[in-house]
């Protein structure tokens, strides 16, 4: 949240719980200050959250004074559901911008994660194997199937993944929230692989990554991803 939306938080907590009024501006300052520190990576509103309905429930269930924990805990717990409950099925029909015939399988990838970091900041449901394979969603999907073609049915993919072990292999990371070491260049100095590329023994022979280059794809993936 930001100043603004904490400040807004509070006064709205004041409201329904007057014992929360402060009346030195100094004391009411520090308060301020504390609860936007503590609510910097929990939304105002989300998919399926919101701060002050949560505040309100608290008030009403509860005797003692609200803390600013007691808005954060439940937004972590809902976050870890919606990330629990997203399959990170991957549907190419909603991203007709990447190429099918794009190898590196990068797009893919940014695709992936794009999505898992919207699902974790609330900013859209998680995708369950229900609203993929039944209801609304999955109409949804037959109709755009039925206009555009499926350039490679899932039926396929999965035969081609054997044929296609590093893609394959990346896009499982991908879709499991995991580091992987072809989304950097190899900085091991008899290497250079660029990034998207194998690395290599000292014969030019393909080789899983050097270890330097996965703790370097590590570093990088979590300090990109949105705090837990």
């Amino acid at each position: 949240m930001t100043p603004r939306e904490v400040a807004a938080l509070l006064a709205y907590v004041v409201r329904l719980d007057p014992r929360m009024n402060i009346d030195d501006q100094a004391a009411a300052a520090d308060r301020l200050a504390q609860w936007c520190d503590l609510l910097s990576d929990v939304p105002a509103t989300a998919h399926g959250w919101d701060a002050a309905r949560t505040a309100r429930d608290y008030i009403a269930r509860n005797p003692y004074r609200i803390q600013p924990s007691d808005v954060s805990r439940p937004w972590h717990a809902h976050k870890a559901d919606m990330m629990r409950r997203h399959v990170g099925t991957f549907e190419p029909t909603a991203h007709p911008e990447i190429n099918p015939d794009d190898e590196t399988g990068d797009a893919y990838v940014a695709a992936l994660r794009a999505e898992r970091a919207a699902v974790a900041t609330g900013q859209r449901a998680p995708d369950t194997h229900r609203a993929i394979t039944a209801g609304p969603a999955a109409q949804q999907v037959q109709r755009r199937l039925a206009a555009l073609g499926e350039y490679m049915p899932r039926t396929v993919k999965q035969a081609l993944a054997a044929h296609r072990p590093h893609r394959a292999a990346r896009e499982r990371l991908a879709a499991e929230g995991l580091p992987d070491p072809l989304d950097v260049p190899c900085p091991y100095e008899h290497c250079r692989a660029d990034r998207g590329q194998s690395c290599r023994n000292h014969r030019g022979t393909p080789r899983s990554p050097h270890p330097t280059r996965a703790e370097a794809a590590t570093a990088a993936h979590y300090a990109q991803e949105p705090a837990a």
